[in-house]
């Protein structure tokens, strides 16, 4: 396929996809069959600005995806494709399709790239389950607050027990040499 020669359009089109799949985070394939322009249109919206949703000709996808040093897709590019191309946080633009997926279910969540790789729908799933990463985090920073509070208080078990004994001594002296008197 990439040795016949493309239109200058198309050509552009290609380099343009090219390019996106270069540039972002993570990219979800899904089939959008029977959805209409303003379902799609909430769609976009609801994925934020950091996420385009694009409709592509499947060969023309599957030239840029090669182009870009993807494999692993080709099975993916089977009736009508749409790429959603991730720049900013893929877990949060995996819930959106997820959410959007479960309100309209003509939308298929195909499969998609993550970090260089072809991962499936079942992984695209996985990603929208995750925690957010504001969420993850939090939990780091409090599981890490909390292994120092601990260990603040061990290193000073010593000291509060060295001052315990020290009073302790100190009223059995005072008893002692009240009961000598």
């Amino acid at each position: 396929m990439a040795d016949k020669p493309i239109r200058a359009d198309k050509a552009t089109a290609v380099a343009e996809l090219t390019e996106s799949f270069r540039s972002s985070g993570a990219t979800v394939l899904t089939e959008y069959r029977g959805l209409t322009v303003s379902q799609l249109t909430q769609l976009r919206r609801s994925l934020g600005a950091d996420t385009s949703y694009t409709v592509a000709k499947n060969t023309l996808a599957k030239r840029a995806a090669t182009d870009a040093g993807i494999t692993g897709l080709d099975e993916l590019f089977t009736g009508p494709t749409a790429l959603t191309f991730v720049s900013g946080d893929v877990v949060e633009a995996a819930k959106g399709l997820r959410d959007f997926a479960k309100a309209n279910p003509k939308l298929v969540i195909k499969g998609g790239v993550f970090e260089g790789r072809a991962i499936t729908a079942a992984e695209v799933t996985k990603l929208a389950d995750l925690e957010s990463r504001e969420v993850l985090l939090a939990k780091l920073a409090g599981a890490m607050k909390g292994n120092l509070s601990k260990a603040a208080a061990l290193f000073q078990a010593p000291l509060s027990k060295t001052a315990r004994l020290a009073a302790a001594l100190q009223d059995k002296r005072e008893k002692e040499g009240a009961e000598a008197a």
